[in-house]
């Protein structure tokens, strides 16, 4: 089947938390699967190696994601991997290439337009993160479950007619103290792309996709994740930066792309 892809040129995606079962890696897959970019860049949580730790899940649906992004690394993508928080081993191979993927502890992106933004995860701007780990991992393993339990309520409210509704998002939005950290993470590296000199920054890590121009013109924006809000930053030649979701693409049934990226991957294996 022939898909007429989405060109952009560049791509950021973060929080795909393959090894989670509330991962959402078979959307994640599809939606490589229907764009172009040079480069890609992968912000941070892309394994979640604290659920790994605890309980191994890897269903088929997780190897199309990384057959996807090596596939496109062998036609040409330059990719590059910065590793968050949940995948903080990784930062040790920083500056080394594997299978074609670039790990860095951080970036520095040169949009079309000439400005320039800085690409992190975000996990230092987060003071749990950085002085309460334990505290951390129980969040993160809570914050799963609660996704996994979501969803399927969703499945019972699209059954009586009702839209979905994100019981983790609500709690972001009407929490003052979970408002106060949202809002002081993004201060945080706001003030760090400023004392490098750059135009903006582009992150992750708090599952809250945004994008917003600061009062001197300094660009933030969050790729979200690809657990509940399934988007992507991109950059569209005019060097314009987006925040896109997946739903938004027209990408139709599921069922149909899994089918479809079994057989494209079946043509053409990829050796890692």
């Amino acid at each position: 089947m022939t898909t007429t892809k989405l060109k952009y040129r560049a791509v950021f995606m973060s929080d795909v938390h393959l090894g989670a079962s509330a991962s959402s890696a078979q959307e994640a897959a599809t939606f490589l699967k229907r764009v172009e970019c040079e480069p890609l860049y992968l912000v941070g949580d892309i394994i979640d190696m604290w659920r790994l730790r605890s309980r191994w899940h890897w269903p088929e649906s997780h190897n199309r994601f990384v057959r996807r992004v090596l596939k496109m690394s062998k036609r040409g993508t330059k990719v590059v991997f910065i590793p968050g928080n949940h995948d903080e081993h990784a930062r040790d191979y920083a500056g080394l290439n594997f299978g074609g993927v670039q790990i860095a502890r951080s970036a520095v992106h040169t949009a079309a337009d000439g400005r320039r933004y800085l690409v992190t995860h975000g996990d230092e701007a987060d003071v749990v993160i950085r002085r309460a780990r334990l505290i951390s991992v129980l969040g993160s393993t809570a914050y799963d479950l609660l996704v996994v339990l979501n969803r399927q309520v969703n499945a019972a409210r699209r059954r009586l007619g009702r839209r979905p509704w994100s019981l983790s998002s609500a709690i972001k939005h009407k929490v003052k103290s979970a408002c106060r950290h949202i809002a002081k993470f993004e201060e945080f590296l706001c003030e760090q792309a400023r004392a490098r000199g750059l135009d903006g920054v582009i992150c992750g890590h708090i599952h809250k996709a945004e994008q917003r121009t600061e009062a001197d013109g300094l660009l933030y924006v969050n790729c979200g994740d690809w657990v509940e809000s399934l988007t992507a930053a991109v950059e569209h030649d005019d060097g314009t930066i987006r925040v896109i979701g997946y739903h938004a693409l027209g990408v139709g049934d599921v069922g149909a792309d899994e089918r479809d990226l079994e057989a494209a991957e079946a043509d053409e294996p990829v050796a890692v």
